[in-house]
């Protein structure tokens, strides 16, 4: 590749005019402005980003570490932070961390080998020590779809006791008694959260937590959901209605339950959460609780991008949205 040394060489200039072409271009005259841009357009030079990183101390990318780029929520989330960043001339790194608390750190030092300027992280690691080593290096980070525990960082995040209140309690409300639970893995905060929303659903409806039948999962996609879905048809008594922790595993057991011949909602009601695209053009428009994904990764952003900006000043902030519930076929009969 043709370096900033080959382009003086060819236009009979320094190194240093070339650079002031490049970045102050009103400095330069403007014959010999076209000069160097001729050199530069015959032989294709591009400049070298990573030496520009070098000499600022950070790079105009920022990252986005999600636990799965599967999911269409994140995919909302990463669509929203994108917006931000590039308003703010940057651009966006999208990374799959797999739930795996390995991957997340192998990702993390990857990160500060490129000196991005910041990350959003939802994280995989429930012990926060990939975190805690991270911030070593002074880059700021923005928790996603997570609470923040203490006051190291900023984050921006649902009400998910309170989303999954909304979709217990719409199921009781529709005459359920006895509600399975499609959950996911265990260490994650917003599965155990929307767990205790569903159960003080039922606590305030006067129903026993008996009546909230947990199916465990170790993962949120939807082969996972249909595996639930068979073992939800193998309980005796078997559940009137089922609250999935996510919009795929909905989608996964409402795939078991058909090829079972089960009705929906006739037999078994089904609510998701997230609200994904492909909930209401699922073969049973999926009900689910709305989360703004969109809006969460366009604030968590826009509170990086301060942190970035305020270095030494920046006080952290942890915003807590509210989510909706989107009411369709799949639970609209009432028993």
């Amino acid at each position: 590749m043709a370096g900033i040394k080959d382009v003086a060489r060819q236009a009979g200039v320094s190194v240093g005019t070339v650079s002031n072409v490049i970045n102050r271009p009103e400095a330069v005259l403007p014959e010999t402005r076209a000069r160097v841009l001729a050199a530069i357009e015959e032989l294709g030079y591009v400049r070298s980003e990573s030496a520009r990183q070098l000499r600022a101390g950070r790079s105009r990318i920022m990252a986005l570490l999600v636990l799965d780029m599967g999911n269409p929520f994140f995919v909302d989330v990463a669509r929203g932070a994108e917006r931000a960043a590039r308003q703010a001339g940057l651009g966006v790194m999208v990374c799959n961390s797999g739930q795996s608390p390995a991957e997340e750190a192998e990702y993390l030092g990857l990160f500060a080998e490129q000196r991005v300027c910041g990350v959003l992280i939802t994280p995989a690691d429930a012990t926060g020590r990939n975190l805690e080593s991270f911030a070593r290096h002074g880059i700021p980070h923005v928790l996603v779809d997570r609470v923040a525990s203490g006051t190291g960082s900023c984050a921006v995040s649902v009400d998910d006791v309170r989303g999954g209140a909304l979709a217990a309690g719409h199921l009781i409300s529709a005459g359920h008694r006895s509600v399975a639970y499609v959950s996911g893995p265990g260490d994650l905060h917003q599965i155990r959260d929307r767990r205790v929303g569903a159960l003080s659903a039922l606590a305030d409806a006067g129903l026993p937590s008996e009546a909230l039948v947990e199916i465990p999962s170790d993962r949120l996609d939807v082969a996972a959901g249909r595996d639930a879905g068979a073992r939800l048809l193998g309980l005796v008594p078997r559940p009137t209605a089922v609250f999935c922790a996510n919009d795929l595993l909905a989608l996964g057991v409402l795939q078991a339950l058909y090829a079972a011949g089960v009705r929906v909602p006739q037999d078994i009601a089904i609510v998701g959460y997230d609200d994904i695209e492909f909930a209401a053009a699922a073969a049973v428009p999926l009900t689910s609780v709305r989360q703004p994904a969109v809006v969460m990764g366009r604030m968590a952003a826009e509170l990086l991008l301060e942190e970035a900006d305020e270095a030494g000043t920046h006080e952290h902030r942890s915003v807590v949205l509210q989510p909706e519930l989107v009411v369709r076929a799949s639970s609209s009969t009432p028993r």
